[in-house]
């Protein structure tokens, strides 16, 4: 199906220019208390918030906007996504579609034909799992495909990269360089480097890859701002930017071209310097852009064996991952950015990590530090013994429901049959009190919402496997899932008073899509089409 977005004028900044009255609709809002309301209509203001919802058989003045019947539910909010990685992705060579090696291969030789002026080629989205192998791709299978330039593709998790002989030797890297803190270069019995790097070691070779043009950038985040409409979301809490991505949503921003909230953390301590030396800039630009948090590194991840365990993997018993930022330097950055007002967010995926990290937020509030709805990022192996520490300390749990599906082929590889009980642990995390926050972790997953609604209802994957749900007892019920993803996800971006729900006063970010998802099967949600997206009472997306 062809998907177009809509006409230019309507994505420009502002409310919306009159007041506008949507009937016809089969709405649903969670109140402010987090009861499910329904509702046939509502009434947008000339500012571009909601006056009031209407009941059935209700009219209002205005310019009227008839539903159709169809089903209207508030913007959908990704509390973890990568907003240039997704743009990036969509533009330059995507493995995520490849079920084997060589499959990827070939891709990769038919993008370099495609593109013989590009002195690097760069992609990413391979999954060593998905293609069936036990081990890491290696350099010379990278040269079958391209030998006379370098080529560097990331993991699908973002925590390794794959590079060809060319990309090595620019780079510097032979069987003498070190493996920098925090990483790993993966090498052969002779020590020689194979051609995958994980986590910091990627650094390596990054820093020799040309660097992006002005347009490209541009290209990139209005490619990605496009891919969120048509999926609905309407809001994106973005998990790591540097300086330069400040500027150019900034500047978007002042040109009236962002169709999505973005909630930017600054990726560590050096950038948040950098893009707020005076402290949180707040909610900007009519609420479409704020400052307000930082992003630290504690681990890597599972499927690259990077996420630190408190023992060794199950599947590599050598091997109890790496830990990126820990002890004193932790809490140090933690209590600084803490003291200037900001909100610490916090990357831990293995039982170490996360302990590590609970610990850290545990001992900055022993010293009468407080703490700005601080969060774990992933929270995806979690020792039993720390689950109830989240509501006890205040740490929002910010989970990715697709990584559950998509993580399944692996995990209990990884970590055995006792500690994956700890692992993606969202109904436990719930009942204990934790507050949750929804996302993708898009491009690492697909952007699409609704496929985290249905893999957290289900805990299956899109195939509707395994049949009775991949350690089901652990899955949300719809009614939990849809908050993360709205008001969980508002909470988390400090936005609650403003978007997450449509009631009174609130930004009028809503969606109209092709089916009931409180009515239709579990297993179907994932099939939903989002036919409409509005901000602040403007149509910014239009299926075609």
């Amino acid at each position: 199906m062809r998907i177009a977005l809509a006409l230019a004028v309507l994505l420009s900044a502002g409310a919306a220019d009159a007041r506008t009255v949507i009937l016809n609709a089969n709405g649903y809002t969670l109140d402010d208390i987090g009861r499910l309301a329904k509702f046939s209509g509502l009434i947008v203001g000339d500012d571009g918030r909601v006056e009031r919802l209407l009941k059935p058989g209700e009219k209002a003045d205005g310019d009227v906007v008839d539903a159709g019947g169809r089903t209207l539910l508030p913007g959908l909010i990704d509390a973890h996504g990568h907003v240039m990685g997704l743009g990036f992705l969509a533009l330059q060579i995507d493995l995520s579609d490849t079920t084997s090696i060589d499959q990827a291969l070939a891709k990769i030789a038919s993008y370099a034909a495609a593109n013989p002026d590009r002195k690097w080629i760069v992609g990413g989205g391979w999954n060593q799992v998905s293609w069936g192998l036990d081990r890491f791709p290696t350099a010379e299978e990278l040269d079958i495909a391209v030998a006379d330039r370098p080529v560097w593709l990331s993991r699908v998790d973002g925590h390794a990269g794959w590079a060809n002989a060319a990309a090595l030797k620019a780079s510097g890297i032979t069987a003498k360089t070190p493996d920098p803190a925090g990483g790993r270069i993966e090498r052969d019995a002779n020590g020689k480097p194979t051609g995958v790097l994980v986590d910091t070691a990627m650094a390596l070779v990054e820093k020799k890859v040309p660097p992006p043009t002005a347009a490209e950038n541009a290209a990139a985040l209005e490619t990605a701002l496009q891919i969120m409409a048509s999926v609905g979301l309407t809001g994106v809490h973005d998990a790591g930017i540097d300086p330069a991505t400040w500027v150019l949503y900034e500047q978007f921003a002042q040109d009236g071209k962002l169709t999505a909230r973005i909630s930017a953390m600054a990726g560590g301590a050096d950038a948040l310097r950098a893009i707020a030396p005076k402290g949180p800039t707040g909610w900007l630009f009519e609420d479409r852009l704020a400052l307000n948090t930082v992003k630290l590194l504690a681990d890597g991840a599972l499927g690259s064996r990077g996420a630190a365990m408190l023992e060794p993997y199950s599947d590599d018993p050598e091997n109890t991952g790496l830990m990126i930022i820990e002890g004193a330097k932790l809490r140090n950055v933690i209590a600084a950015a803490s003291m200037r007002g900001f909100q610490v967010n916090v990357h831990a995926i293995g039982d170490k990590a996360n302990r590590e990290v609970l610990n850290a937020f545990a001992d900055i509030q022993k010293m009468g530090q407080p703490l700005v709805r601080p969060s774990i990022e992933h929270a995806q192996i979690l020792a039993p013994d720390d689950i109830g520490r989240f509501a006890k300390l205040g740490i929002i749990a910010s989970i990715q429901p697709t990584h559950a599906t998509s993580d399944k082929a692996m995990a209990e590889d990884r970590v055995g049959p006792e500690r994956i009980k700890g692992g993606y642990a969202w109904k436990s995390l719930v009942n204990s009190g934790a507050r949750i926050a929804g996302g993708s972790d898009f491009p690492v997953e697909p952007a699409n919402p609704f496929y985290g609604l249905h893999a957290a209802v289900t805990r299956q994957d899109r195939d509707g496997q395994p049949p009775k749900g991949w350690y089901a007892n652990e899955a949300l019920t719809l009614q939990q899932a849809f908050a993360a993803f709205t008001t969980g996800a508002a909470y988390a971006g400090q936005q609650e008073r403003s978007v997450g729900t449509l009631t009174p006063g609130k930004w009028a970010d809503f969606i109209l899509v092709d089916g009931d998802i409180f009515k239709m099967p579990a297993g179907d949600i994932w099939k939903v089409k989002v036919l409409e997206t509005w901000l602040a009472g403007k149509r910014v997306y239009m299926r075609d």
